[in-house]
């Protein structure tokens, strides 16, 4: 073996030993040095997958690859000072590209949650989304953003990593040719930047999210179901049987909608039926505002979302059962394993006049920012 080739095996082999040190749910030591890393993924399509590790003084790490610009780890510390991993995903790509992936970490377009049987009007055009969930297009359709891959190009500083894609006039059913850049940033206060920007050359709809599963406990406990969730909302949308938005926007004081005060998960879960899945009208004015903290009690750890959108999506994990492969570590993702917090729109906008609007027109960009802060107490 040539001393080139020795030096190239040795290399790889710490690359691999840092990599796996730093997957671990429960590691009691990280390297604090600011950096961006990384590591061949797998091939999708014929195109190279890259994971992306963000670290920053504190230790956090942040995973990111460039197929459905996914977040693959969220690494912070418990209030005993132990590292986790508080992200629910995947050891490989083949997690990711499994039929049954429930959008674990993705990102989520060209319009997030549902569209009414696909249907929908742009300047008096009939357009028809694919339809993949129950007669209804759910997240984009059947190949939406989370299916792709994009180009990804780590910026300056060692904390961002900025991801392109164009998405084609027709693709999925919508109109216009949109080009997309989205921007995650680990911050040196443990947030997970997102910025999302978009332009069209025709006038088409848009609601963009990150469709990340936390459980703060780091695989010590199997559900949410004790973590305390608080959301800055007097009210919230309704849904029909197959989730669709009745178009009326009703006040959540004394129903288990309530999480104007922070309470248990659990302890309303049972009184909505299939469980909690709905968009909360956020109590903000323009700009970026925090609008829902969560705490976990066994772990201290904390996470604070912040959004210039209008509403957020609440899930708690109803349709997990335990059946997902190649997972983290081999867990089983039983229900209410995880929850989500979309930043987003409200859900069948296009054809609800009185929520707000998600055209995007020539000429016009689309902005959102979202950061996920996480912290102990």
């Amino acid at each position: 073996m040539s001393k080139k080739v020795l030096q190239g095996f040795i290399l790889t082999l710490a690359i691999s030993f840092f990599n796996h040190a730093c997957s671990s749910n429960n590691t009691n030591t990280m390297d604090t040095t600011v950096k961006l890393t990384s590591q061949a993924y797998g091939v999708f399509e014929g195109q190279p997958i890259t994971e992306y590790t963000l670290t920053n003084a504190h230790g956090m790490q942040v995973g990111i690859i460039n197929y459905g610009g996914a977040l693959t780890k969220i690494i912070t510390q418990a209030k005993d000072s132990s590292w986790g991993d508080v992200l629910t995903g995947y050891d490989s790509l083949s997690g990711f590209t499994q039929t049954a992936n429930p959008y674990f970490g993705a990102l989520i377009g060209r319009y997030a949650n549902r569209i009414a049987k696909g249907t929908y009007k742009v300047d008096g055009i009939e357009y028809h989304a694919a339809l993949n969930n129950n007669g209804q297009s759910l997240h984009g359709g059947l190949k939406g953003f989370d299916k792709v891959v994009w180009t990804a190009t780590p910026l300056a500083g060692d904390s961002s990593i900025q991801l392109n894609y164009e998405s084609k006039d027709g693709e999925e059913g919508y109109p216009g040719n949109l080009k997309v850049q989205v921007v995650y940033t680990l911050t040196a206060d443990n947030g997970i930047k997102i910025d999302y920007t978009a332009t069209t050359d025709k006038t088409t709809v848009i609601n963009l999210t990150n469709h990340a599963y936390f459980n703060l406990s780091a695989g010590k406990s199997l559900t949410i179901k004790d973590h305390i969730l608080q959301i800055n909302a007097n009210q919230y949308t309704p849904v029909d049987a197959l989730l669709i938005p009745t178009g009326e926007s009703l006040d959540v004081k004394s129903t288990p909608m309530d999480f104007t005060q922070a309470k248990r998960i659990g302890d309303d879960l049972d009184k909505v039926e299939g469980g909690y899945d709905h968009n909360w009208i956020l109590n903000k004015a323009e700009g970026l505002q925090e609008v829902a903290n969560v705490y976990d009690p066994l772990s201290g750890r904390s996470l604070t979302v912040l959004t210039t959108e209008p509403g957020l999506q609440f899930y708690s994990g109803n349709f997990l059962d335990g059946t997902l492969m190649h997972t983290k570590n081999g867990i089983q993702y039983i229900k209410h394993g995880a929850l989500t917090l979309e930043t987003q729109h409200f859900p069948d906008a296009p054809n609800q006049a009185k929520f707000p609007t998600t055209l995007l027109k020539p000429g016009e960009t689309y902005t959102h920012t979202t950061i996920y802060k996480f912290a102990t107490k």
